[in-house]
């Protein structure tokens, strides 16, 4: 199997894009009728039928799921497995941290078994021993949190630049250095955060920057665009609620359709 980011720019390449869609499965803004387990797989499943084809990446957020306990585990399972049958890649979003035995529990549960996502999220800020377990899987990837665009997160990451944030982008940025293009270690940098986007594509040249915040949060297209290269590669432009639901009530049983027209809309947004 080819290395991550280089299976990462093919498919950005082949729908021309560096869009990725959130599946952040909230209850209370599901379609009409939908309710329960069934309704969290039915309404996940119809967001990979809307989206196959039209971008590169889905990213579930698995919290949404694990809500729902044993059996919401066993819908992401099935949700990530169709995502990949439709020839999607699967960004896991779990936000993954710890060490020795329980990270190495972690990777095997997230990039193991019979349905593994095709890359994870992960919280370095208990120091690289934590995310050695997760790396050198082949084909697969991960996306260590650098600079988030939450309003608490200069408190502890710091501003571009310095601080831990500026520690992490370095050790993300050498894991990728020998990378003939971008690596398989990309970087978690808020949409929000404007200019300084472009501070850290520079701190992280071969590092695939996957870029939270899109529409509804205040991410804006422009800036996306001016942080990609000149092949149109190196950001995978994350958008969920804007993509899923309606600005206002909820959609009806055509859901799909109106996820599918959504999604082209902030695709072309996002066009070189």
């Amino acid at each position: 199997m080819l290395p991550f980011g280089e299976r990462l720019a093919a498919a950005v390449r082949a729908v021309g894009h560096p869009l990725c869609v959130g599946i952040d499965p909230i209850a209370d803004r599901w379609p009409d009728g939908l309710d329960g387990v069934q309704g969290l797989e039915t309404f996940c499943r119809g967001v990979v039928a809307a989206v196959a084809g039209q971008v590169a990446a889905v990213k579930p957020q698995s919290a949404f799921f694990e809500a729902y306990g044993h059996r919401g585990v066993a819908a992401l399972e099935r949700v990530i497995a169709s995502a990949r049958s439709a020839g999607l890649l699967v960004v896991l979003d779990a936000k993954r941290g710890d060490i020795g035995s329980t990270a190495t529990a972690y990777a095997t549960a997230h990039l193991g078994g019979d349905t593994p996502a095709d890359a994870l999220t992960l919280s370095p800020w208990l120091g690289p021993e934590s995310l050695a377990p997760f790396l050198g899987r082949e084909g697969q990837g991960v996306f260590v949190l650098v600079r988030t665009s939450n309003p608490g997160a200069d408190t502890w990451q710091g501003s571009s630049g310095a601080g831990p944030s500026a520690a992490v982008a370095k050790w993300v940025a050498d894991r990728n250095a020998g990378a003939p293009g971008y690596g398989d270690v990309g970087a978690v940098v808020g949409a929000t955060l404007g200019a300084e986007l472009l501070h850290w594509r520079r701190a992280m040249p071969r590092t695939w920057l996957l870029v939270p915040g899109l529409g509804a949060q205040g991410g804006r297209p422009e800036d996306v665009r001016a942080a990609l290269d000149a092949d149109g590669l190196g950001i995978l432009a994350n958008v969920s609620r804007d993509a899923l639901y309606p600005r206002s009530g909820r959609d009806g049983a055509s859901f799909t359709s109106a996820i599918h027209d959504r999604v082209g809309r902030l695709a072309d947004s996002l066009r070189r």
